[in-house]
């Protein structure tokens, strides 16, 4: 088993390698009709690409997509989707002195353990870079999404770099895209800026926390037990290079909570129920309540640091390794559009899976 492939439906294959030639997505259970443009997959393509502050890795690629089959005309026919990225400033020269070392905190030693072998150019598939075509993937989703559920929006914002953490109370969406932190707090922003500027200078790098929203989404998508929603969303996160947590709603402060503070109590209004919070997030019981959805994940600092670190080689021998090249000093920042392509295809998928168990019929009403 590759396990390269996610989705039930809406089925999504990854490949190529950080250093290769090309990366992509092959893209299997895209409905027809969809309009689909390279130039729609390019804009959040262009969100996610390298070198785009000062704040990012310095690697200069286009991300240009290329669109190899399962469109004509400008709309999808059904049948697979080849989408290609062309790789163009790679430099494996700088991953020359890591042939025979493991950097610390990088899956070059499990890689290792597990296949023999590694792609020690900028890590291959265990690389930031894979998920460029996740982004691309992401396109057609919110193409597909537009089509069938024109109401829903995805958004996704930092919400934490290192110790800065946003101010509640300062929240305003409209900041998102007005500073390179997708945060939506423009105090924030400049704090931030000063922050990882000298964490950059220092040759290190820092975590982070980014939080995906979902509004518009009906309710009934997702299914118990082992076809929930918030499985295959936490899922979807946690496979994203870097990410070693996922919550969904009030997550782990939920523990610190009882049982009459985390309850959403619900009312009828004039359109159906009406809940009066939403710590669940959106979901209950593996199923959409028609709330916003509200995804957090965390993002570990870059392993890939100039400081001096103690290792060993593949020999077995003790040593120390600094890694060169071109990092990014919080890879969180750029984890922001791929986080909001892993939910959009998990939405999709979901969408699709209940249309076709319950149809486009009437299900439970209330009132």
């Amino acid at each position: 088993m590759s396990l390269n492939t996610f989705g039930h439906l809406f089925r999504v294959t990854t490949w190529g390698e950080s250093h290769g030639p090309a990366l992509g997505a092959t893209i299997d259970g895209c409905p027809p009709g969809v309009p689909i443009e390279a130039a729609e997959i390019q804009h959040w393509l262009d969100r996610r690409k390298p070198g785009t502050s000062r704040f990012t890795t310095q690697r200069r690629e286009a991300d240009e997509v290329e669109i190899l089959s399962g469109v004509f005309a400008g709309v999808s026919t059904g049948t697979p989707i080849q989408l290609m990225i062309r790789n163009t400033d790679q430099r494996s020269k700088d991953y020359g002195d890591i042939a025979e070392k493991f950097r610390p905190g990088h899956a070059d030693i499990t890689y290792w353990q597990k296949y023999g072998i590694r792609d020690y150019r900028g890590g291959g598939r265990s690389s930031a870079r894979e998920t460029a075509a996740r982004v691309a993937a992401g396109g057609v989703a919110r193409a597909a999404l537009s089509a069938l559920l024109p109401d829903l929006r995805i958004t996704g914002y930092m919400v934490q770099m290192g110790e800065r953490v946003i101010d509640r109370s300062r929240f305003d969406l409209t900041e998102v895209e007005n500073n390179p932190f997708w945060v939506p707090d423009a105090t924030a922003a400049e704090d931030w800026a000063t922050y990882l500027d000298a964490i950059r200078k220092d040759g290190s790098s820092v975590g982070g926390m980014i939080e995906l929203s979902a509004t518009g989404l009906p309710a009934g998508l997702g299914a118990p037990i082992y076809g929930k929603l918030d499985t295959d969303l936490a899922a979807a996160m946690m496979s994203i290079n870097a990410v070693k947590g996922v919550e969904i709603g009030e997550g782990m402060a939920a523990a610190r909570l009882t049982g009459e503070a985390n309850a959403d109590e619900i009312t009828m209004g004039p359109d159906g129920p009406v809940f009066s919070s939403n710590h669940a997030g959106g979901i209950l019981g593996g199923i959409s309540t028609g709330q916003e959805v509200v995804v957090r994940f965390s993002v570990k600092p870059t392993s890939s640091i100039l400081t001096p670190r103690k290792t060993i080689t593949r020999s077995g021998e003790d040593t120390t390794i600094v890694t060169k090249g071109r990092h990014d000093p919080c890879v969180g920042i750029r984890a922001v559009p791929v986080g909001e392509a892993m939910m959009a295809c998990v939405l999709l998928d979901h969408y699709l899976l209940h249309r076709g168990q319950i149809g486009d019929g009437p299900r439970g009403r209330i009132g």
